[in-house]
C-alpha cells in the first residue's frame, strides 16, 4: 500500500491486458472524442432506469427536500468522479506505472490487490443491482399492463413472477452470447427511448397535475432523509466509467467542465421529473410512475418501450460482472454454466424484492455510495497524502465518514422499508 516506487513499478507489470469490469459497452474507440460526444458517453453512462424511482421518493421526502437532496449528490458525485481523474493523471505521471485505464486498475495502483478487490466487488453487487432492479421494472410494469394488477395465480405463481421467469429462459440465451459488443448500440437506444419517455411523462404529469391538484408537501420526516438519498445516488450511479470516458476524451483539460455541465443538465432533468410525477398524483405516486398512468396507448407503448429496452440492455449490464468473475474464477476464460447461476441468482434477488424504488435505495445506500464516494475519496488521499494540505485532508476524511455513515444508516433504513409488513 502506498507509493513506493519498486512496489509501483512492480504493479505496473501485472495489471490486466484483457477486458476490465467497465471497459466501455460501445467497444473499443477507434478515435478520441470530440466534447459534445463526451457529453453523450457521460449522459449514456449515467442516466438509466433510476430515474423511474424519484417521484416515489419525493412522495415520501417532500418535493423541496427531494429536489435538494438530487442537486447535492449531483455535486458530491461529480466531485468525487474528479477526484478519480486527478488521482489517475497523478498516477500516470509518474515513472514506473502503466496506463491506468479503469477504476480497478487504479485501485490496484493505490492498494493493491485489496484495492482491486474492493472495486470488483462493489462493481459486481452494483451491476448485479441494477439488474435486479431491470427484472423487478419488467416483471412489474408487464404485470400490469396485462393483469390488471390482478393477484390470480397462473401455475401458482403471481403475474409479477410469472413474467420474470417468462423472461428468464431468454435471458440465459442472451446471457450466454461470450461477446456483447454487437448488441452495445441497444444501449444508446434504451436511453433514447428513456429519455423520450421521460418526455411524455412529463407532458402527462403536468396535464394531471392541472387537473387534479392534489396536496403536496415540501419537507418529509427525517426518517426518510437516507431513504431517499439512496435512491438519488442510485440515480447518478455511473463513477465505473468515468476514467475510461475521460481516456477517450480529445481535449482533456476541458472534461472537468464538460463532466460538470453534464452532471448538472441531468440534475435539472432528474429534479423536475420526480417533482412533476410528485405533482401529478400526490400521496397516490407509485414506486414505479408509469404504472400511475391509465392503460391508454401512449402509456402502453412507453411502458412497453421501456421494458423492451431493459430486456436488452440486462446482458451488457451483467458483462462486467461475467468479467470479473470469470478473470478470478476461471483464469478469465469463458464459462456458461457460472453465468447462468448468477443469472439464476438475480432473477431470484428480484422475485424477493416487493418494491422497486426501495430496491434503489438499498442499492444505492449499500454499494453506490462506497462505489461513487468512499472510495474515490480514500484513493485520493493515499495517492497525494504527502503534498495535501490539511484542509484537504479534512476534507477527504469528512467525505469517507459520512459516506460510510450514510451507507450504514441508509442501508438499514431501506431494509426496514423492504421488510415493512405493508411493503
Amino acid at each position: 500500500m502506498g507509493f513506493d516506487h519498486k512496489e509501483a513499478s512492480s504493479s505496473s507489470n501485472v495489471l490486466p491486458q484483457f477486458p476490465r469490469e467497465d471497459t466501455p459497452l460501445l467497444g473499443k474507440p477507434r478515435h478520441l472524442s470530440s466534447q459534445s460526444k463526451t457529453f453523450a458517453n457521460v449522459f449514456i453512462a449515467i442516466v438509466g432506469s433510476g430515474v423511474l424511482g424519484l417521484p416515489y421518493t419525493f412522495k415520501k421526502t417532500g418535493w423541496v427536500f427531494g429536489s435538494l437532496m438530487v442537486f447535492s449528490v449531483a455535486f458530491f458525485t461529480y466531485y468525487c468522479m474528479m477526484l478519480l481523474v486527478r488521482t489517475r493523471r497523478k498516477l500516470d505521471s509518474l515513472v514506473g506505472y502503466s496506463k491506468i485505464n479503469s477504476f480497478g486498475d487504479l485501485g490496484f495502483a493505490v492498494c493493491g490487490s485489496f484495492g482491486r478487490l474492493s472495486v470488483d466487488a462493489m462493481i459486481i453487487l452494483g451491476q448485479v443491482g441494477f439488474c435486479v432492479s431491470y427484472l423487478i421494472f419488467i416483471s412489474t410494469t408487464l404485470a400490469y399492463l396485462f393483469n390488471d394488477s390482478s393477484e390470480v395465480r397462473t401455475l401458482g405463481l403471481t403475474p409479477k413472477s410469472l413474467y420474470l421467469w417468462g423472461c428468464f429462459p431468454f435471458q440465459l440465451g442472451l446471457n450466454a452470447i461470450p461477446t456483447l459488443t454487437h448488441l452495445a448500440p441497444l444501449s444508446i437506444f434504451a436511453d433514447v427511448v428513456d429519455v423520450g419517455a421521460m418526455g411524455v411523462v412529463m407532458v402527462e404529469d403536468v396535464i394531471i397535475f392541472l387537473k387534479q391538484r392534489p396536496a403536496l408537501q415540501a419537507f418529509g420526516g427525517f426518517s426518510v432523509f437516507f431513504y431517499g438519498l439512496g435512491v438519488a445516488v442510485y440515480a447518478f450511479e455511473g463513477i465505473g466509467m468515468i476514467l475510461p470516458i475521460e481516456s477517450e476524451a480529445k481535449d482533456r483539460d476541458k472534461f472537468g467542465k464538460v463532466l460538470a455541465w453534464c452532471m448538472t443538465f441531468i440534475a435539472f432533468m432528474y429534479g423536475a421529473f420526480g417533482v412533476l410525477g410528485y405533482f401529478a398524483f400526490g400521496e397516490e405516486t407509485k414506486d414505479i410512475i408509469t404504472t400511475n398512468f391509465g392503460q391508454g396507448l401512449l402509456s402502453t407503448v412507453v411502458q412497453l418501450g421501456l421494458c423492451i429496452n431493459l430486456f436488452f440492455t440486462l446482458p451488457l449490464m451483467m458483462n462486467p460482472v461475467y468479467e470479473v468473475v470469470e478473470r478470478r474464477f476461471c483464469n478469465s476464460r469463458y464459462c456458461l454454466w457460472l453465468r447462468w447461476i448468477i443469472m439464476l441468482g438475480v432473477s431470484l434477488v428480484a422475485l424477493m424484492v416487493p418494491n422497486f424504488a426501495d430496491f434503489l435505495s438499498l442499492v444505492g445506500s449499500s454499494v453506490c455510495v462506497v462505489l461513487g464516494f468512499v472510495l474515490p475519496a480514500l484513493f485520493h488521499w493515499l495517492a497525494f497524502k504527502e503534498e495535501l494540505s490539511w484542509q484537504a485532508v479534512l476534507l477527504d476524511g469528512i467525505i469517507v465518514v459520512l459516506a460510510v455513515i450514510i451507507a450504514v444508516t441508509g442501508t438499514w433504513t431501506s431494509l426496514v422499508e423492504i421488510f415493512a409488513p405493508n411493503a
